[in-house]
């Protein structure tokens, strides 16, 4: 790894067909988050377009625009921009940027955002996804985790979302509360289900040591659930929205049959993708880079005409067959296995944590999702022998 590595040291070879650009800001921090996210009243749209429009001419000088398959604007909370801000952002990503005429283009929205005035911004625009940061339908939930609305709100959101011609829509639910959280996720999972989203992403919450919620653990003002509760929701997650004939095609990810979420899915398939704006990563194929994390210093580094590269991290060949089995193991895509792998994940098949297909892939079932890390380590160990 390499602090304040400069863009010499990241080449594409030939430009990624994905994009991801992070919009920091937020109305406020929720209990949770440790992401590199910037609370303001009001987002300062002017300023960080501009910004992004530096980014792109700094890290891409090259003249002339390249074809992409997906954008994604990731926060933070990109709908704080507003649908003008928006549409700007995207106007000045298109300036280097020629958007697939069938492209996903996803905005990451919280529900008070979602205006029908937003929305009809953001479609003409050529937004034609939006995720919905739901969290929960529980309004004393959503007070515990800090969140700036209440589950009428999520309704509404997705109501105006569809009024104004975009129906491809995701929601985002978060599970495994602390003890003291009264809760019932199975209420959260059929509200959600009620709303006919196309598709549902669910995170189990961890606590990180410098968020308010990583402060209340330290002081015991709040204690983890335990594994039993996180496995106990995992699966009814998983009963629910299969029985509601969604697939589950990724560890926390299920869609409708043909709405999976094309941008994420890339970065599950392991190839190359642009990441713009403060703390945003990226990955060329050998390496992968971020940008320095906070706003303030992100925006003056490019106010200057300077890159703002925060660090860069070559993958050796041991790395690259971590990642590749991880990656392969998180999808119902699966992993091919030969020789001691397939021996060592037969033994998986009989404890019900997965199954081996005709051609020798091994795709894990949601028992074995639970267990995800540790079988990932095991056959990298397996594979590195071999």
């Amino acid at each position: 790894m390499t602090p304040n590595a400069t863009r010499r040291e990241v080449c594409f070879r030939v430009h990624p067909r994905h994009v991801y650009v992070h919009v920091p800001f937020c109305a406020r921090r929720c209990v949770y988050c440790d992401f590199a996210i910037a609370v303001r009243r009001s987002a300062p749209v002017v300023e960080y377009v501009s910004a992004i429009g530096r980014e792109l001419s700094v890290r891409f000088p090259a003249d002339g625009a390249w074809l992409v398959d997906t954008v994604y604007l990731g926060g933070g909370t990109p709908s704080r921009l507003g649908g003008a801000g928006v549409a700007q952002l995207l106007a000045v990503l298109r300036t280097r940027l020629s958007i697939n005429a069938g492209a996903e283009v996803t905005v990451e929205a919280n529900p008070e955002d979602v205006t029908r005035e937003a929305v009809h911004a953001w479609r003409a625009a050529g937004v034609n996804r939006l995720s919905i940061g739901a969290q929960s339908f529980d309004d004393d939930v959503l007070r515990w985790m800090h969140r700036t609305h209440d589950a009428g709100a999520i309704r509404a959101a997705v109501e105006r979302a569809r009024a104004g011609g975009i129906d491809d829509i995701s929601l985002d639910l978060i599970f495994a509360l602390p003890n003291e959280v009264t809760r019932r996720w199975p209420a959260d999972v059929a509200a959600a289900l009620a709303l006919q989203p196309t598709h549902l992403s669910i995170y189990g919450l961890t606590t990180e040591p410098a968020t308010p919620l990583g402060r209340w653990r330290d002081r015991g003002l709040v204690t983890e659930a335990p594994d039993e509760c996180y496995e106990r929701e995992f699966l009814h997650a998983h009963e629910a929205l299969s029985a509601a004939a969604f697939e589950h095609y990724e560890v926390s990810n299920f869609a409708r049959p043909g709405r999976r979420a094309r941008h994420n899915s890339a970065y599950w398939s392991g190839v190359a993708y642009a990441g713009l704006g403060p703390g945003a990563h990226e990955f060329d194929g050998s390496a992968r880079r971020w940008n320095v994390d906070g706003y303030v210093d992100w925006e003056r580094r490019l106010a200057r005409s300077a890159d703002p590269t925060g660090g860069l991290e070559e993958l050796d060949d041991e790395s690259r067959a971590a990642e590749q089995v991880y990656l392969g193991l998180r999808t119902t895509d699966g992993l091919r296995l030969s020789g001691a792998e397939l021996v060592r994940a037969r033994r998986w098949v009989a404890e019900g944590w997965g199954s081996i297909t005709d051609k020798d892939r091994l795709v894990l079932t949601a028992l074995g999702w639970l267990r995800l890390d540790s079988l990932a380590g095991d056959l990298t160990v397996v594979r590195s022998r071999s």
